[in-house]
């Protein structure tokens, strides 16, 4: 037997036990993941085994059990297990809850539904709209005079799962750049034992995907420096990624480019090892606008320009000097790349750290991630080992985002 229960109502469930799926389309630019939250009379969790999370995915009693997520063909599926019978002392409800991990919101999160399932009867729960909510209070199970009861919630965040916590009365320690490690201490005085932080897998080279932290969509002038948050800039028809330095030698830039099958492009005005000289990709989709060479000008800068298709999963701009420069200071000469969307927002990456080591040859000021949305800047500034001219090679990484390995690709041709 199906039902629907409509947002704000409550419904009887006819047995104890059973499991809520929670279903939407994938999407790159979107990370959901489902906490279920133990509460007590007073909507708060006792400690840190209240919280079910895919770090500690089950409780003491089994009153609720999380199961890895599943994909059928363009949906993910949440699973979550519930007994009802098996209610620890002094708890009466379980919050089920949502949190888009990329903070892109869940209005960008297609064909959400939640489904409720017990003996031979499904309970469907359909949402409306939403905004620039982060974290969704699904729905809530309770018991009340010995029965099983649901109530379809679906009330949002901006704050995401911080928001979330607070609300249920778990103190957020963790740095505001991961809201996705929460330690689980509630504000109960008596409680001490904190909870298995929610690891978020950590990305080669140290690298700070969008998976792990909050995006903010930004317009006019914004500058970024290595550690910071990505940023999500307007999707424009042609975007330029343009490296500028102080004059005094002789960088050349070229773009690595990641597509949706797995395929690695060098865009680049010189060849590599193996890799020929490539100025164009795509019919201009990535175009390098040509090699500057050695000028007396103050400021000289390369241009790579972007005209972004949909089979393009992420572009790396790369900076290089080569050994027959004879040096290749980054720090010296003032390195920058800048992304311009033509539609009043540039956002800059420097290379702050370098060092005057000369004979580190390449640096990755930063990544761009092609999405639905928008494009991503991530800045990484990576630069090569001393004396190493191999080009970097992009791999996909957790979440479904790119990431950038140094000196693991052809050496560069001899310039």
């Amino acid at each position: 037997m199906n039902q629907f229960l409509q947002m704000g109502a409550n419904t009887t469930l006819n047995a104890a036990k059973g499991h809520i799926t929670i279903s939407h389309e994938i999407s790159a630019s979107i990370d959901i993941s489902l906490t279920a939250f133990l509460l007590t009379d007073a909507d708060k969790v006792q400690g840190d085994r209240g919280i079910i999370f895919y770090n500690q995915p089950t409780s003491a009693t089994g009153v609720a059990t999380l199961l890895p997520s599943e994909t059928a063909g363009n949906t993910k599926v949440h699973k979550l297990h519930f007994d009802m019978d098996k209610v620890p002392a002094d708890i009466t409800k379980i919050a089920v809850t949502l949190t888009e991990d990329n903070s892109t919101g869940f209005a960008n999160v297609k064909n959400l539904q939640a489904e409720i399932y017990t003996e031979n009867t499904s309970i469907q729960l359909t949402p409306s709209t939403f905004t620039g909510e982060n974290g969704i209070i699904v729905l809530e199970l309770y018991l009340r005079n010995g029965q099983t009861k649901a109530k379809s919630i679906w009330r949002g965040f901006d704050s995401g799962l911080e928001g979330l916590c607070k609300n249920y009365g778990v103190e957020v320690e963790a740095d505001e750049s991961d809201p996705s490690a929460i330690t689980g201490t509630t504000s109960n005085p008596t409680s001490q034992q904190p909870a298995a932080p929610v690891s978020v897998p950590e990305p080669a080279n140290n690298q700070q995907l969008p998976s792990s932290i909050n995006l903010v969509k930004v317009t006019g002038k914004v500058n970024l420096d290595k550690g910071q948050k990505s940023v999500i800039i307007e999707k424009t028809p042609e975007i330029t990624a343009t490296v500028s330095w102080k004059t005094g030698t002789d960088y050349d830039i070229y773009a690595l480019v990641y597509t949706k099958n797995g395929e690695q492009i060098d865009v680049a005005m010189f060849g590599a090892e193996g890799v020929p000289p490539l100025r164009s990709f795509g019919n201009g989709t990535v175009e390098h606008m040509g090699d500057v060479g050695r000028s007396t000008k103050s400021e000289k800068t390369e241009v790579i320009k972007l005209r972004l298709r949909d089979d393009v999963l992420a572009v790396v701009p790369v900076v290089y000097s080569a050994q027959s420069n004879g040096t290749g200071s980054f720090y010296r000469y003032k390195v920058s790349m800048s992304i311009d969307n033509h539609k009043g927002t540039s956002v800059t990456i420097s290379a702050k750290h370098a060092n005057n080591n000369d004979t580190i040859y390449t640096c990755v000021p930063g990544i761009l991630h092609n999405t639905p949305d928008g494009v991503i800047i991530s800045p990484l500034e990576l630069y090569s080992r001393p004396g190493s001219e191999f080009r970097p090679v992009l791999k996909m990484g957790p979440s479904n985002m790119v990431e950038v390995i140094m000196d693991h690709g052809p050496m560069n041709d001899y310039k």
